[in-house]
């Protein structure tokens, strides 16, 4: 008897994965969350993330690193953005490369070189490491900021410009009414590449000698104490707010479409 090929056995893989390597481990994580020192069901941890000072003070450390973070990236992604999506330079695309070229190379090594620079002009990093986290942080991330903007930017149609001119509208009324609001969907899309990761990088705050918590730290010392309950938790809280955090900001197909969600 021939066998008809079907394409969706093509999702086979695909789900096999999903499950391995995705539902699995969701499931563990909620499985410890909910359960204590001799497996039995509790809540307990719960109430432990809402009540322990340190959570919640780490918490609210993470989210305002995280905001300045995100408003410093956008802050020097959008005007870059826009000068190469309106330029007609040849070699535009090159430039756009060089922004990612530093993706590159190993995350350590160009984390342990912007040490170095900030010691030179320091002396000691512990003295601002509010401020180190944030030029860290902007120095890793900023490249997803930009890429999302470009392409949405170099994808607006012009003749709505033109259409913004015609009515009287000047440079700035033009960019305020027509530019900025269509490119929205960039901007949200770099936002959501920025902050969700920069809630829980703890590597470049242990790089340059920040000795305060954040989310993904926190997590990690749970762990290597062998609470394994509480870290759980932790982590299965901070995944609802980032599910949260993208149904809010999320952009429809559409919005899509225009490249606003190119990563």
């Amino acid at each position: 008897m021939k066998q008809v090929f079907s394409r969706k056995q093509l999702g086979i893989p695909y789900a096999l994965f999903l499950l391995l390597f995705v539902v699995a481990p969701l499931l563990v994580i909620i499985y410890y969350a909910f359960t204590d020192g001799t497996g039995h069901f509790t809540i307990s941890n719960l109430f432990h993330f809402f009540t322990d000072p340190n959570t919640l003070g780490t918490l609210c450390y993470s989210l305002a690193l995280a905001f300045v973070t995100t408003c410093v990236c956008l802050l020097l992604a959008y005007p870059i953005a826009y000068i190469l999506a309106k330029s007609e330079w040849k070699m535009k695309s090159v430039i756009v490369m060089l922004f990612v070229l530093p993706m590159w190379i190993n995350f350590t090594l160009r984390i342990t070189a912007l040490k170095e620079i900030l010691t030179m002009f320091e002396g000691s990093l512990a003295y601002y490491p509010f401020f180190n986290s944030v030029v860290g942080m902007t120095y890793d991330f900023l490249p997803f900021m930009i890429l999302p903007l470009y392409s949405t930017l170099t994808k607006l149609d012009t003749s709505l410009l033109e259409a913004s001119y015609d009515l009287g509208a000047n440079e700035i009324q033009a960019f305020l009414r027509v530019t900025l609001p269509l490119s929205v969907p960039g901007i949200i899309s770099g936002v959501s590449m920025v902050f969700l990761p920069a809630m829980t990088n703890y590597v470049v705050l242990d790089m340059l000698y920040n000795s305060t918590y954040i989310m993904g730290s926190l997590i990690g010392s749970y762990f290597s104490a062998y609470d394994w309950h509480n870290g759980s938790m932790i982590a299965l809280v901070l995944l609802i707010i980032i599910c949260l955090f993208t149904l809010i900001s999320g952009t429809d197909e559409e919005e899509q479409k225009k490249g606003g969600a190119l990563l």
